[in-house]
């Protein structure tokens, strides 16, 4: 069973959707029990909003404990979006903010002279080969919204797309997973994109 963590800013329903497409059991959880740890196979962060306000509602569920010892356990995590984001060190969105710091990073505004949010659907270009892109075309497309983004290309980005500046799109370290484009809204790349995800577990 996948866990998709709810703290007031997630596009719950849709990623719920598009897991149980796929065959998958998904629960939705409003707080981080530590003790219900055991119960999932995995646990997706998904986002929709701004940086500080997030990380003040993942602290004040306790989702902050709950996912270090989730992925402690050594079991896929995946953040989405805005999700993705919180996993770094700091964002700079409205104000410097701590975040979850699994991965290494900052998150700042894109410095891009296109039109600021990106949104829409984009091409990936994969930089390092994994089994997340197992099927898929060579350069898929996907769905963004979004107007910040991590600082650097990292040694964990394994895809990054153009905007008028490079974007990491993808990144994994281990079992932690961030997608900066919205899986399940991005057709039938999206869905295998989920489904490889789904092996992992």
């Amino acid at each position: 069973m996948i866990a998709i963590i709810d703290y007031g800013a997630g596009n719950l329903n849709s990623i719920q959707k598009a897991l149980e497409f796929i065959g998958e059991k998904t629960i939705i959880l409003e707080t981080g029990n530590l003790k219900e740890i055991d119960k999932y196979s995995g646990l997706v962060l998904p986002g929709v909003g701004a940086f500080p306000g997030a990380m003040k509602r993942l602290k004040e569920n306790k989702f902050d404990e709950f996912i270090d010892a989730f992925v402690a356990t050594g079991k896929p995590f995946l953040g989405v979006c805005l999700g993705m984001q919180l996993l770094f060190e700091w964002g700079f969105e409205d104000q410097k903010t701590e975040g979850l710091g699994l991965l290494k990073g900052d998150i700042i505004k894109m410095k891009t002279e296109y039109k600021i949010p990106h949104m829409g659907w984009n091409q990936l270009e994969i930089v390092k080969n994994d089994p997340l892109f197992e099927g898929l075309p060579e350069n898929p497309h996907f769905y963004f919204v979004h107007s910040y983004q991590l600082a650097e290309i990292t040694d964990e980005v394994l895809a990054t797309v153009g905007y008028g500046t490079t974007i990491p799109a993808v990144i994994r370290k281990d079992n932690v997973i961030a997608f900066q484009f919205h899986p399940e809204k991005s057709g039938d790349n999206g869905i295998k994109l989920l489904k490889n995800f789904r092996e992992l577990l």
